[in-house]
């Protein structure tokens, strides 16, 4: 080894001792007769103390030859520090250097290698291997492994065995769009990279593995955004001979678990809500309950008032923003303009004003006198001092705009802080979705799960109606897992494919493999996934996930640092038999 100790682990108890250092100087002072190196490696930081009179004098000329980031190796004694620095764990020391080598010099970097760098996103990006350098980047991947090495105690702790799945397999029709690869040897036919293990998991159910787990990459060729990259990681799960309560009691024990080890807290209350339930009071299927803020209906309450808005609404519906009456009508202006963006669409925002006298003063006292405001304040629980915001029109497009808003005024009024954890389970999802171009019902989630039993004798009359054996977890707003009961017997998947507008045909050259399996003695199973991406960034306190991710993609799927996705050589397309179009 090329050194005896790391430059995270001396302590006032090692002074005295003889050691050896390598890593990387962070900084350097040089005072004439004195020199100080600040040495870094990924456990911490050490002082290096060099001085006229006591160092040699061909070291103290090699150390001011030094520059950032140069690799180097550094013997000498630990003795304690004058000027203690009670910021490093390593403050109480320094190293009175003997001897000096240079592994290797380094170029300036192009930003510093600080936590708070003078870098932006591309540059970090560019140069990623030195942006890991960073404490605040090196401390998110410590994390990262934390997290990944607690999940796997929890779970082979609980009987669950580890089963890697292939990675070249077949493209399917449903989801996301698949990143696709030729195959060289089977000429025009592509294999497709896993958006997940699904199918695999449920074929070891079928082959007796009755609780399996993988992290596992998948990768799905879709639009990116902060917390989505085309390849990301799964802590993917399937267990069988399981009820829906066994699956939710099994991973909040994961999650708990994770929190305990990792974030030291606990976390105790996990509530449930059902899909219908976070749409009406919170108009969205991942709800942030950090807090209240609930939706409330006004439909009936505001109809028949000569308000061409209201009358000619599906919906009418607000929320009571607590303590917000104050609100100035610059500050009324930019909630109106946040929900008129195209994205959200709304055409406009009603807000009523309660007064410390509890008057009501509204943006729309033409059309609605005390009383009728009264009731608005009534049905809101709104007090003197709060303001109820007020959106109507179309019913999704208008709990859409409402909870985008909703979320706004909590961040606005520090409700979302990043260090309180609010989990919950939703449930009971439809099992598909209309989509009114293609004609025809997509599963909302994928097409292997279960309709609840109670509801199976509608998928033929009212299919729409429908709700699924499905469950995510979500903390913060954010979606970190989900999953359902899967479908285990070959006549009801089959049935499923059926509605989705598979013909026999289909189905059996897409998921023959399955619905085969399926004869052969499947038991009752089901599962989750978690985006483990997500749950990183969440416990981390982040935005994005790319913070926890070592070599991530910009958001627009590129890696600048390799330069890829990249052409390829003319050989290697004709060995695959691809001929490219000629650019327009």
């Amino acid at each position: 080894m090329l050194r005896t100790h790391t430059c995270g682990e001396l302590r006032i108890t090692h002074v005295g001792t003889e050691v050896v250092l390598a890593g990387w100087v962070h900084k350097t002072r040089d005072k004439g007769g004195m020199m100080w190196i600040d040495l870094r490696d990924r456990y911490g930081l050490t002082q290096l103390k060099l001085e006229e009179g006591v160092t040699a004098p061909e070291i103290l000329t090699a150390a001011r030859e030094l520059g950032r980031e140069y690799v180097i190796q550094a013997r000498g004694v630990v003795i304690e520090r004058i000027s203690k620095n009670d910021k490093l764990a390593t403050g109480d020391v320094e190293i009175q250097v003997q001897a000096l080598t240079v592994l290797n010099p380094a170029k300036l970097p192009p930003f510093l290698i600080e936590d708070d760098t003078d870098g932006g996103d591309d540059l970090r990006m560019k140069f990623r291997y030195l942006d890991l350098r960073r404490n605040a980047v090196r401390k998110n991947l410590e994390l990262r492994h934390q997290m990944m090495q607690q999940a796997r105690a929890y779970l082979d702790g609980s009987g669950f065995i580890e089963v890697e799945t292939p990675v070249l397999i077949k493209s399917t029709p449903e989801g996301a769009r698949d990143f696709v690869v030729p195959s060289r040897m089977n000429p025009g036919e592509f294999y497709a990279l896993p958006q997940s293990p699904q199918t695999f998991k449920q074929l070891l159910m079928v082959s007796g593995f009755d609780k399996y787990f993988q992290i596992v990459k998948c990768f799905r060729d879709e639009d990116l955004r902060a917390d989505r990259q085309p390849e990301f990681t799964q802590i993917d799960c399937e267990l069988s001979f399981v009820s829906q309560e066994d699956i939710l009691n099994t991973f909040e024990g994961l999650v708990k678990h994770l929190f305990s080890k990792v974030k030291g807290l606990e976390i105790t209350d996990f509530p449930r809500m059902t899909y219908a339930d976070a749409m009406k009071y919170y108009g969205n299927d991942k709800p942030d309950t950090r807090f209240e803020m609930k939706f409330v209906e006004l439909t009936d309450l505001v109809k028949g008032k000569n308000f061409k808005v209201f009358d000619e609404a599906e919906l009418v519906v607000a929320i009571n923003a607590a303590g917000c009456a104050a609100y100035t009508r610059k500050q009324i202006d930019e909630l109106t303009d946040f929900v008129k963006r195209p994205q959200l669409g709304a055409t406009g925002l009603i807000y009523a004003r309660v007064e410390a006298d509890g008057a009501i003063k509204s943006s729309v006292d033409k059309f609605f006198n005390q009383d009728d405001l009264q009731s608005w304040a009534v049905a809101t629980a709104a007090k003197p001092g709060d303001l109820i915001l007020v959106l109507a029109g179309a019913p999704d497009k208008t709990r859409k705009a409402l909870s985008e808003l909703r979320l706004e005024i909590g961040e606005r009024l520090g409700l979302r802080t990043k260090n309180k954890f609010a989990p919950l389970w939703v449930l009971d999802f439809p099992l598909l979705e209309w989509n009114e171009e293609a004609q025809r019902y997509f599963a909302m989630h994928h097409p292997f799960t279960s309709p609840k039993h109670e509801d199976i004798h509608l998928l033929d009359s009212n299919a729409g109606a429908v709700r699924a054996n499905a469950y995510d977890m979500v903390i913060n707003g954010v979606e970190v897992g989900g999953g359902s009961i899967r479908i285990h017997e070959r006549t009801l998947q089959a049935a499923m494919f059926k509605l989705l507008g598979f013909t026999d045909e289909e189905a059996q050259a897409q998921f023959g493999f399955l619905l085969n399996a399926f004869e052969y003695g499947a038991p009752p199973h089901g599962g989750i996934a978690f985006g483990f991406d997500r749950l990183c960034s969440l416990f981390g306190g982040a935005d994005s996930i790319r913070d926890f991710i070592a070599f991530p993609k910009n958001n627009s799927g590129r890696d600048v640092m390799i330069d890829a996705p990249a052409t390829i050589a003319q050989e290697q397309l004709d060995e695959l038999q691809i001929q490219l179009q000629a650019k327009k």
